[in-house]
């Protein structure tokens, strides 16, 4: 079996990142509108929980910011690795919750999210096609 090209990894290492980006970009923004709402909605989620709606709240409301500033982050490739470190953070705070939820179908979804994250990160050598590519950080 042939060597894959170095080329063909940096290109799959980019529309990997960037598609996360993507996805992680437009959860943030559709959510800033209705930030409030969100967060509202996340505490009625989690009133059965542990977990007050005294911590809840700035959660969601961090979480929007954070899926906005981070997915963009993703998309140019800049600060890749923060980017993927902080991402992978979030997600492992909310495997936390949903898993106090016991919505193992959503919590399916987040780890399969982590694992994009983990590989990115693992895989990070490639990423030449990008901001940080370009200026060798």
């Amino acid at each position: 079996m042939p060597v894959q090209p170095q080329s063909d990894r940096k290109l799959s290492y980019f529309l990997l990142r960037f598609t996360l980006g993507i996805s992680i970009f437009i959860h943030g923004m559709v959510r800033l509108p209705k930030m409030v709402a969100f967060a509202d909605g996340l505490v009625k989620q989690f009133a059965d929980t542990p977990l007050p709606a005294i911590l809840v709240r700035p959660f969601a409301m961090g979480l929007t910011v954070e899926e906005t500033v981070t997915g963009f982050l993703l998309i140019i490739g800049l600060w890749t690795r923060w980017a993927l470190i902080i991402g992978s953070l979030a997600m492992a705070a909310l495997v936390f919750g949903t898993s106090l939820r016991s919505d193992w179908p959503t919590v399916a979804i987040q780890l399969s999210y982590a694992a994009i994250y983990a590989a990115l990160l693992a895989t990070r050598e490639y990423n030449e096609l990008s901001v940080d590519g370009l200026t060798h950080n």
